[in-house]
């Protein structure tokens, strides 16, 4: 065993132990929803009778696979716009380093610090005047409009990277800024526009303070508000509920593993470069 191999034996029993941190919550919550409702053990042991009936509950009671229809629908619409309406936007910010440019930037900034329930209440007004309140483009204008701040500030850091060198050989070649970004500056955005998709991605996929006023009718209702279902004054189902938020995770885990490497970079080079 060499020197540096002896330097790195310490670094596993630290990441095993961040491993079964990280591990715990989804193996308690495996663990609840395999449970009937009598079980009153620890949620640390698992089971002796395991059962599905929490699961059949979650699908038939709480109705989660259609709130999943729901919530897929509304974070694929909203993340598109997001991804196209950002990326376009960030595109002169980070092109024409002007004092208003930097001004708008500062703004942007400014808007991410301004916390989403604090302007609940006008929100809500606006949306009832102009016909929002249970339809689906109106929760997803919502999360558009909180969402496009981040967005667009980590195109404009990565795409202020990217050589200005060719724009200007698009331009001698007969190219418009438009074409210029399709053509030129778009290839280049895979890792960050990742990156945009899973942050953006997961807030609208858990998003329950905006979902909860604005998708008032049962038959919109999301996974969050599917999950809330089972807790009232009265009673609460928490073996459904962890059934329930269990089938919830799965895709928003899946599409992390598949799109892990792209989210990586992406940071990685947007706030470094």
């Amino acid at each position: 065993m060499n020197k540096q191999t002896k330097k790195n034996l310490w670094r596993m029993p630290v990441l095993l132990v961040i491993f079964a941190v990280y591990l715990s919550p989804f193996y308690i919550l495996f663990n609840i929803s395999l449970k009937p409702v009598t079980d009153l053990s620890s949620h640390w042991k698992f089971p002796g009778s395991p059962t599905l009936d929490n699961f059949r509950t979650a699908i038939e009671q709480g109705e989660i696979l259609s709130a999943l229809l729901h919530s897929f629908f509304i974070m694929a619409a909203a993340v598109f716009l997001i991804v196209v309406v950002s990326s376009l936007a960030a595109y002169p910010l980070a092109r024409n380093r002007s004092r208003l440019n930097r001004g708008v930037k500062s703004f942007i900034l400014g808007i991410m610090m301004v916390p989403p329930l604090s302007i609940l209440v006008p929100l809500y007004s606006v949306l009832v005047d102009i016909g929002g309140i249970n339809k689906y483009w109106g929760i997803i204008l919502t999360l558009l409009t909180f969402e496009l701040p981040m967005a667009i500030f980590l195109y404009t850091n990565f795409i202020s990277s990217i050589p200005t060198a060719l724009d200007e050989a698009a331009a001698i070649d007969g190219c418009g800024p438009v074409r210029a970004f399709f053509y030129i500056i778009l290839p280049h955005l895979k890792s960050v526009t990742a990156s945009v998709v899973i942050l953006t991605g997961i807030h609208c996929w858990n998003d329950y303070q905006f979902s909860l006023y604005i998708l008032q009718s049962s038959e919109m209702r999301t996974v969050t508000l599917a999950i809330s279902s089972f807790f009232s004054q009265t009673t609460s189902n928490l073996n459904a509920a962890s059934a329930a938020a269990f089938l919830a995770i799965f895709p928003v885990v899946v599409c992390f593993l598949f799109l892990q490497k792209y989210f990586i970079k992406g940071m990685v080079d947007s706030a470094v470069k």
